[in-house]
């Protein structure tokens, strides 16, 4: 998993509630079990004025003109400002899987669904709750003609914008530290790869029939 670094990025505001995760990569582009190629699909029913299937060139689509996505103020966004319960629904891993593929690195909302809030942290994402409040000026911020940007400095807890004071933000140390590091559980588990050869190799002496 790539490392998180402190970065400044471009706020697309999705003002909406209760966003579930068909809605963020529909159903049809869940045969692939690959983590990257599904930003192109990204909210791809209200992205694309007709329907998207798996293998389709995305480039001659028709684009939804009233999609904050397709809005050139939001060119290149990073951070992804959204209302509560984000990622209900089901708990497909290609959720966060598409958000990071599209190029997305942070979420704010004021809050999560559970499942999707720890399948961002276990692929690279992450996803800031931020009190209610707070979002809503974060919106009223970012709808003006120039996008807003926004500081992310995750060893210190702390979000810089454009316009306004900075924001303090919560976030588990645990998982601060998988993310400044890069460790997924794969990597996680790789960090203890000495000891895992050891027993291997002590297993083979004292139970060799296993590996007959």
């Amino acid at each position: 998993m790539e490392k998180f670094t402190d970065f400044t990025g471009v706020v697309c505001p999705l003002d909406r509630a209760n966003v579930d995760t068909d809605a963020i990569i529909p159903k049809q582009f869940l045969k692939s079990i690959q983590r990257t190629g599904f930003g192109p699909n990204l909210f791809d029913e209200w992205r694309y004025l007709d329907r998207g299937e798996p293998g389709q060139d995305n480039s001659g689509r028709p684009l939804n003109p009233d999609f904050v996505l397709n809005d050139p103020r939001y060119t290149g966004a990073s951070i992804l400002l959204t209302r509560e319960n984000f990622g209900c629904g089901s708990s497909r891993e290609h959720a966060p899987w598409a958000l990071a593929d599209y190029g997305l690195r942070v979420l704010i909302a004021p809050s999560f669904a559970d499942i999707f809030f720890n399948n961002c942290f276990k692929n690279g994402l992450l996803p800031i709750v931020l009190p209610a409040e707070v979002v809503d000026r974060l919106f009223a911020a970012s709808g003006g003609p120039a996008a807003l940007r926004i500081a992310v400095d995750l060893p210190n807890q702390i979000l810089t914008p454009s316009v306004g004071a900075p924001i303090p933000f919560e976030v588990d140390p645990f998982r601060k530290h998988c993310l400044i590091e890069g460790l997924d559980d794969i990597g996680l588990t790789l960090q203890h790869l000495d000891a895992i050869r050891a027993y291997e190799s002590r297993r083979r002496v004292e139970a060799p029939w296993l590996f007959s």
